[in-house]
């Protein structure tokens, strides 16, 4: 049995279960009110939110932790087993969110829900650099990244619809079954990857590996192991400082809006579960599009004889450049509609530069140390997203003044570029350093 196309059913399923891990990860952003309330009654709605604070912190440093550690089992494991061990332990935490009852149990749950999501962005950037060529990359991480935009926009009024009818444990045990499910298409159709996958036309399959050009390294025309050193190999790099910084700076702008969407609604505008639901998947719409945005740009540019040099800094550089008026103009966006308006702005440009951002490493690295590095990346993303998203908002936001996040965000989005500009040096397959003369 052949199926056409198969790399597409692959990045898809990969899509799919971001839309789930968006799921899963929003559901607590939007149930916190209510299921604080009735956890926490004596407490005020900051001291409540402080407690949502902190739980999100455990969840992002659990988050980071995870980055490290599934980047080594990806490339350990493989892409397949990879994603079962991720999406089967992140549902089951989900499910177990009914049977908390304090912080404690909240944060513990929260942590093995962060560990294993985790395995989401180094496996969907392992997956991509296996199954796609080089100027077909930038449109499948797109791909991938709007299953995130969509999963935020599916969420928000899912979970607020949800909410009239069920209890905050019953929405809990529910997504985390969707999880569940996903398990089944993804073990019948990704078997193996592209080199000994048996549904693969030869065609397709010379296609895929004739046009890793990270993998020809000797330039003699033919797919090779690539440039694959070992962790410290990597590290050694400035290339991968370049993206390791690059991460830890953008990433924190799309967690901004993730975790504290629902509360700035509620904050600034008084708005109620509907109110949230009616309102806070908008930003999601402009993400979505941003992540196809992206993707189709560095293809069209790549397909017209540019360098991926040129391609990748286009896009990145275009992305934070939309990012940093429209994160300054959230100081006084003046009404609900033309808030979640600029939002809509914000997660556009970011998603249209982060999609090139995470093809960083295979455009650098063979396939042997994507996952790893990939993993690092994702590991200072999240330690920057706790630092300004569950650790600086809560204080920067007391009374509901959100002016001080959206300038460091403008700020962030400056050293993002910087970061690529300065150390990334031309983005381009890299060989090993010549051995120091005797």
């Amino acid at each position: 049995m052949k199926l056409k196309g198969l790399r597409w059913w692959v990045v898809g399923l990969v899509a799919l279960a971001t839309v789930i891990n968006y799921i899963d990860r929003q559901s607590l952003n939007v149930l916190w009110p209510t299921a604080f309330e009735e956890l926490f009654p004596e407490m005020t709605f900051d001291e409540r939110k402080a407690v949502y604070g902190t739980v999100s912190l455990v969840f992002i440093l659990a988050y980071a932790f995870g980055q490290a550690i599934f980047g080594k089992i990806f490339d350990w494991i493989g892409t397949r087993m990879g994603f079962v061990l991720s999406i089967g332990v992140w549902s089951l935490a989900t499910a177990a969110h009914a049977f908390a009852r304090g912080l404690v149990s909240f944060s513990i749950f929260r942590g093995l829900l962060g560990v294993a999501e985790a395995g989401n962005w180094p496996g969907a950037t392992k997956a991509n650099a296996e199954w796609f060529p080089t100027k077909e990359r930038a449109l499948a991480q797109g791909i991938f990244n709007s299953g995130a935009a969509i999963g935020g926009i599916i969420s928000i009024p899912l979970i607020g619809f949800l909410a009239v009818f069920m209890s905050w444990q019953m929405i809990f045990v529910l997504i985390g079954l969707i999880g569940l499910l996903w398990l089944v298409p993804w073990l019948m159709i990704v078997k193996g990857p592209p080199s000994s996958h048996s549904w693969l036309s030869a065609e397709e399959k010379d296609y895929i590996l004739s046009g890793q050009q990270n993998q020809d390294i000797d330039g003699d025309g033919t797919p090779d192991e690539g440039y694959n050193p070992g962790t410290w190999g990597i590290l050694a790099r400035k290339e991968s400082w370049g993206i390791i910084i690059a991460s830890a700076a953008i990433d924190p702008i799309w967690w901004l809006f993730v975790f504290w969407i629902p509360s700035y609604l509620i904050e600034v505008y008084q708005m109620d579960v509907k109110g949230i639901a009616i309102y806070g998947w908008v930003p999601y719409v402009g993400a979505m599009i941003g992540a196809w945005f992206g993707g189709l740009l560095a293809q069209n540019r790549l397909s017209a004889g540019w360098s991926v040099n040129a391609t990748r800094k286009l896009t990145i550089t275009l992305g934070c450049l939309i990012m940093l008026p429209a994160l300054l103009a959230m100081a006084n966006p003046g009404s609900p509609t033309v808030a979640v308006l600029i939002m809509a702005v914000i997660l556009f440009g970011f998603q249209t530069a982060i999609g090139n951002v995470q093809t960083l490493p295979s455009d650098f690295f063979g396939g042997k140390s994507v996952g790893t590095l990939a993993g690092f990346a994702g590991m200072a993303a999240k330690l920057g997203a706790a630092g300004l998203s569950t650790y600086l908002i809560p204080w920067l936001t007391t009374g509901g003044n959100y002016t001080p996040a959206f300038v460091v965000g403008a700020a962030l989005a400056v050293i993002a570029m910087a970061a690529v500009w300065l150390l990334c040096g031309r983005i381009e397959p890299l060989k090993p350093k010549p051995a120091l003369a005797a």
